[in-house]
């Protein structure tokens, strides 16, 4: 899970260490997975099978192999999410067929959130946001175990007034 120490993870030396998150966030979506696709699978086959017929009831297999695709796709994705902090900055790189790779420079933040909604807390879950002038360099990380979002909060937010000082 975890390729570097987590207090100054990437902080020395020029490759990044890099975070992966949690399985925690994997569970989770699986588990949304599996109440959509069956509350999907229930309504197609009632649907089709009162407007249509009982044979169309079979149209509730149509999401129950969505779903299937989807589990997949699921550990694809949160294999590709990782985040990583340097000296001057946080890289977060995520995506399976678009890799998408964000930099924040610690200067430039004005913002760090920490939230969980309801279904996160359940699984104990926590999304860091960050926030900067440029609405398009936003960047969140889902998914982290509340107390790691809170010291990366407080570490960013740390090192956030530290490089602003000189603006």
């Amino acid at each position: 899970m975890e390729t570097g120490s987590p207090e100054g993870a990437g902080i020395r030396g020029d490759e990044p260490v890099w975070r992966q998150l949690p399985p925690g966030l994997l569970r989770m979506r699986r588990l949304l997975l599996v109440a959509w696709t069956g509350v999907l699978a229930v309504a197609a086959g009632l649907l089709a099978a009162l407007l249509v017929g009982p044979a169309w009831a079979a149209c509730a297999l149509l999401p129950l192999l969505c779903a299937v695709w989807c589990w997949r796709l699921l550990e694809r994705n949160w294999r590709s999410w990782r985040y990583a902090e340097r000296a001057d900055d946080l890289l977060i790189s995520r995506g399976v067929l678009w890799r998408e790779e964000t930099i924040v420079p610690y200067g430039r933040m004005q913002l760090v959130e920490v939230t969980s909604g309801p279904v996160e807390r359940r699984f104990g879950l926590a999304t860091v946001q960050l926030h900067t002038a440029a609405a398009a360099t936003d960047a969140t990380i889902p998914g982290l175990a509340p107390a790691e979002a809170e010291r990366l909060r407080d570490r960013l937010t740390e090192l956030g007034e530290a490089r602003s000082a000189g603006l």
